[in-house]
């Protein structure tokens, strides 16, 4: 993933931009407690002065006790609120990250790692909890505290204070070196423990694979690997923190010492009260616990930070539809089916509309290759006429269903255009387009969860009247028959308690379910005994006067009656005909049908 300037304070604001108000509470509390916490010195004084001129403790004690409470209180109010606020904002990078992946141009996915991606939504996101709770927050606060600290120690004995300020001086510089040096291996440390996660969903996504081949031990050294260089970087973070403390211990205890010897000898020669000394003492302790949590609260800051560079790097890149026109969408042009009932309301003034009623598809002289390779398709020029089935056939590798997916949008083709109904779908929003497509991917995923799920997906107001009649017609209504559950069935994780015919049936029942204008199939039948293909290839001959069909065939017997045939070779247009013309024109096809047994 490419790399995104360096995030700073103003992105971590930014973001928190939505808990303002919650955080101002907070951090008036922490003033309330601050300025609490910060008289009980001087209320320990008065305690003393008083035992030592033999007055009542009384009410200096009830005061210094509720002061107590009251901060202990306070304090408790106020970590709540910033856990509940931590919490929230993890929530809603979260979502928003969610979102945002959910909507990356395909061809992301094409180089972006899934594993990657669920640890910066996962992991990464984690870490902003810290930031909230123990990073901006006890900066903030810490910081105030050494102010009204340092202040008061200073108007209490001006000559101690010098000597904390000395002492301090130098540890707080080596503390904040090494803090400054965190934040470059947490995003390293995250980024290892990304890969791990890369690793391991891809072997657990191909698992029946790996125990096939015997490639367990293979796999499980190679996840190995990127946890045991995960773990370094984690070890180098720790150690990093690790030095914080040893620093600031030694700061802490010396000064103590120092302020003791110094102050013992001043009161001793009787330039400063017991009183004195013991309030200062009380005000460096005050001093020097919130300078630890400061600079402690730096090193998660930057760790959080790192985080937030993971997270800006996939949220900086540009979604699908970000250059999408917009347009509202006549009721004449909404596709019919349980479709129509979804909103097709997208506001995007001055894009074009393509005609009403069936669609016509023009490819002209369309060129397209991945990820600048050499191109896939070269010059394709067909198109499909309204209410017709055409299929296009050739060998593996012509191009077949990278044409479906510059239908569907998926790419933008690097020259040429394709229209429909004389619009060029680079003009059109992505929305609108796919509200009046049909797709049934070669793999014909499943998604998780029961079948009523998975039919839902397209079409969610869709009653079960609805879904069962769809399932008879790709001849499915078996595996709602024999489960109990019937459409509440389980499939499994990507349909694996499904046959390979029953999970493409399925997609394909998913697509049906809309109704849409235009279907796309890629390879349908793929997965399909003689008996379903049967099945399939009638339900497909009963919607499709109803619809423009375009659909990718290895099997000519699927499409011989298709109304017309195009045939790619090479990323090429080698002919376009019905079966019995291309039998007789193209060589290509010919040697196609006699390898299938399809003609003498």
């Amino acid at each position: 993933m490419s790399r995104t300037p360096r995030v700073g304070p103003r992105e971590l604001l930014r973001y928190l931009r939505g808990h303002v108000g919650v955080m101002a509470v907070a951090g008036l509390l922490s003033l309330i407690a601050a300025a609490g916490t910060l008289l009980q010195p001087l209320l320990i004084r008065s305690v003393i002065a008083a035992i030592e001129e033999s007055r009542s403790t009384v009410a200096p004690a009830l005061v210094l006790g509720a002061l107590l409470l009251g901060a202990a209180l306070v304090n408790g109010i106020r970590e709540y609120l910033l856990v509940r606020t931590a919490e929230r904002l993890v929530l809603s990078v979260r979502e928003r990250l969610t979102a945002h992946v959910l909507r990356l141009p395909v061809a992301d996915y094409d180089r972006l790692r899934t594993g990657d991606l669920l640890s910066r939504i996962g992991a990464d996101s984690a870490l902003l909890r810290l930031v909230v709770t123990a990073g901006l927050f006890e900066l903030a606060t810490g910081g105030l505290m050494i102010l009204g600290a340092a202040t008061a120690a200073l108007l209490v004995d001006p000559v101690l204070f010098a000597v904390t300020c000395g002492g301090l001086a130098a540890a707080l510089l080596g503390a904040m070196l090494i803090s400054g040096r965190t934040r470059p291996v947490s995003e390293q440390a995250q980024a290892r423990l990304g890969e791990m996660a890369s690793g391991l969903e891809r072997a657990i996504g191909a698992v029946r694979t790996i125990r096939a081949a015997r490639a367990e031990q293979r796999e499980t050294e190679a996840i190995n690997r990127s946890a045991r260089l995960a773990y370094a970087s984690g070890l180098r973070l720790a150690r990093l923190q690790a030095l914080v403390a040893p620093i600031a211990h030694i700061a802490t205890h010396g000064v103590f010492l120092l302020v003791l010897g110094v102050g013992g000898t001043r009161v001793a020669d009787g330039t400063l009260s017991v009183g004195d000394l013991v309030a200062f003492v009380l005000f460096l302790f005050f001093l020097v616990v919130p300078l630890g949590q400061v600079i402690t609260a730096y090193t998660q800051l930057q760790t959080g930070l790192g985080a937030i560079q993971r997270v800006e790097e996939v949220l900086r890149l540009p979604t699908e539809t970000a250059g999408d026109t917009h347009v509202t969408i006549p009721s004449a042009q909404v596709p019919t089916g349980p479709v129509a009932a979804r909103a097709h309301t997208i506001e995007h003034p001055g894009a074009p509309l393509p005609a009403a009623g069936t669609s016509v598809i023009t490819f002209e002289d369309v060129t397209f290759g991945y990820r600048a390779a050499e191109p896939v398709l070269r010059d394709v020029s067909f198109d499909i006429a309204p209410g017709t089935r055409t299929a296009l056939v050739g060998p593996s590798g012509a191009g077949k269903s990278t044409v479906l997916a510059l239908v569907e949008r998926f790419y933008d083709v690097d020259a040429g255009a394709i229209r429909l109904d004389g619009v060029d779908i680079r003009e059109l929003p992505r929305d609108l387009l796919r509200a009046r497509l049909g797709y049934v991917e070669q793999e014909a995923p499943v998604l998780a969860g029961t079948i009523r799920d998975n039919l839902l997906l397209t079409a969610p107001e869709a009653d079960d009247a609805r879904l069962l009649t769809i399932l008879d017609a790709v001849n499915l209504a078996g595996i709602v028959e024999r489960s109990p559950l019937g459409l509440d069935a389980e499939v499994g994780e990507s349909g694996v308690l499904l046959s390979g015919g029953e999970r493409q049936r399925l997609a394909i029942a998913r697509t049906l379910l809309t109704a849409p204008p235009i279907l796309l199939l890629d390879e349908p039948t793929s997965s399909l005994d003689a008996r379903n293909e049967f099945a399939f290839r009638e339900a497909i001959r009963a919607v499709s006067a109803e619809h423009t069909m375009l659909i990718v065939a290895h099997r000519l017997a699927t499409v011989v009656d298709a109304d017309r045939i195009v045939v790619l070779d090479r990323g090429r247009v080698a002919a376009v005909g019905r079966h019995h013309e291309l039998v007789d024109t193209s060589p290509l096809y010919r040697d196609l049908a006699a390898r299938q047994l399809l003609i003498a």
